[in-house]
Order: C-alpha cells, then sequence, then structure tokens
C-alpha cells in the first residue's frame, strides 16, 4: 500500500512544484526590484544618474534634474532646503572637491504614486576629498530615495539627489 501511495504522490508533488515554480516573482539581475518593462525603463535611468555622480558629470546631472526640483532636507528647517538652482550650485561647487568617485546602488524598490515614481535604494559611496594633511578617503553606505517624474519619453529626477 505504501509503494502504491509513493507511485501517485510522488508524480503529484513534482505537478504542484512546477505550478508553484511558475509563479514566482522574477527580479532584475542584481536588484530586488520585480523585472517588467517600466521597471526595466526606470533603473535605466536611475544608472545614467549614478554614471554621471561618478564621472563628476554636472551637466548630465542637471539635465536629469527637474526644473521643479526641490529636497527639504527630510527635516523642518528651511535652511538646508534645495531647489534647482542650488543643485547647480552644490554641484559646481562642494560636489566639485570630490576626486575618484566610486558610486554603487542596489536598487531595492519602485513604487508609483500619481504622477510620482519612488525608487528607494541603498547607495556605496567612496570618494576621495581634500584634507588638511592631503586627500582623504571617505567612505558612507546609506538608503536614498529618488523621486522621479515622467519627462517626455524619460523622467527627471524631483527630489533625492
Amino acid at each position: 500500500m505504501v509503494h502504491r501511495l509513493t507511485k501517485v504522490a510522488a508524480p503529484l508533488f513534482l505537478l504542484a512544484s512546477a505550478a508553484l515554480g511558475g509563479c514566482s516573482t522574477h527580479y532584475i539581475p542584481n536588484t530586488d526590484v520585480e523585472d517588467s518593462e517600466d521597471n526595466r525603463k526606470i533603473v535605466a535611468f536611475c544608472e545614467k544618474y549614478r554614471r554621471a555622480v561618478e564621472t563628476k558629470n554636472i551637466g548630465g546631472l542637471l539635465q536629469l534634474a527637474s526644473p521643479q526640483y526641490y529636497e527639504d532636507g527630510g527635516n523642518t528647517d528651511a535652511a538646508d532646503d534645495l531647489d534647482y538652482e542650488g543643485l547647480r550650485g552644490y554641484l559646481s561647487g562642494k560636489f566639485q572637491d570630490a576626486r575618484s568617485i566610486r558610486y554603487e546602488i542596489r536598487y531595492r524598490r519602485v513604487t508609483m504614486a500619481e504622477d510620482v515614481v519612488f525608487v528607494d535604494y541603498t547607495f556605496s559611496a567612496s570618494y576621495r576629498i581634500p584634507g588638511p594633511k592631503g586627500d582623504e578617503w571617505r567612505h558612507k553606505v546609506d538608503d536614498n530615495r529618488l523621486e522621479l517624474v515622467p519627462y517626455r519619453d524619460d523622467f527627471r529626477i524631483i527630489a533625492g539627489m
């Protein structure tokens, strides 16, 4: 009797396993983001941003930013808020001090709300900056969120740079 059950149960188990395996979520390689045409387009746009940071491409970064860019610094103190012109000033000033930038991103989640796309990611940044005793290496790992809006066939960043 046991032998007969095994002959029946084994094929049923394999069939159920195959059916469940077919329903698994597929992710864009090296991300935690579900693979879809829209998400691939969003991640490809964010990769343009990442490469522009690494190469210190100020013109490219400003092109990726929306003229409506606004960053509130995550607090109620308006002194550290940054609009498009403030972003331009930061990129032309303090950002230029950094040398040998390495900027890696692990995309965690893409969500959409009305006309805004939220891209949550973890970054690892390594860079050299001038110090009192010569260049100093800095390293930072943190979570961040880019906020994107559709623009023609692409996107523009409205916050999070």
